[in-house]
């Protein structure tokens, strides 16, 4: 069986245990997922577990071809691997939420909102200058460079610029419920993206 599943993130909401505590929980609509194709060491030069989540609304001939060999009969929206589990796998299987229990620690990888060009203070956290005293930059790097020797500005240096819509993975965030009934599983942590982004989730 494969070892995640792939999810729309859906939004936030909270749920209250019996003791009264109100824990925060994101909702993500994971799966049905079908295996598209298994991969082997033999043919592919390693193994893994191909899944389909969703259907595509105007896919190309590629991609119901490909579809077509897992018995689907429309392309998929997308298409991730993931490790194989224990059980026998076969192409066209339907992986469900029952993979997750509620308390069990999972991760979640997806791409992170993007905030177009910041500022190091947005960006990197940077204090700023002073705001009084006729300062005209106080959201300003400051200055980035160093003298005579070596009279040049190291790589990596922390400045304005492109931040957010990466790759995030945020690991061992905590299951609080899972419903199969209404296809959610409820995650308590910092699930990376907006609210509608695709995420993937990986039992550790």
């Amino acid at each position: 069986m494969s070892k995640g599943l792939i999810g729309k993130k859906l939004g936030m909401t909270r749920l209250f245990q019996s003791e009264g505590q109100s824990i925060p929980v994101t909702v993500i609509e994971a799966g049905p997922v079908r295996i598209a194709q298994i991969k082997t060491k033999e043919r592919d030069g390693y193994e893994a577990v191909q899944v389909g989540f969703g259907q595509k609304r105007h896919p190309n001939k590629p991609e119901l071809g490909h579809a077509l060999k897992g018995g689907f009969t429309g392309g998929y929206r997308a298409l991730r691997e993931f490790r194989p589990g224990e059980g026998s796998l076969v192409e066209g299987q339907t992986v469900t939420l029952n993979i997750f229990q509620a308390g069990e620690k999972i991760s979640v990888t997806g791409t992170s909102k993007g905030r177009g060009f910041s500022g190091v203070m947005k960006r990197h956290g940077f204090g700023g200058g002073r705001a009084t005293h006729g300062c005209l930059t106080p959201r300003g790097p400051g200055s980035i460079g160093c003298s005579s020797d070596p009279s040049r500005v190291f790589p990596g240096k922390r400045m304005a610029g492109h931040y957010g819509a990466a790759r995030t993975t945020v690991k061992n965030l905590v299951v609080v419920d899972v419903r199969p009934e209404y296809g959610v599983i409820l995650v308590k942590g910092a699930v990376p993206g907006p609210n509608g982004g695709l995420v993937l989730l990986r039992k550790n």
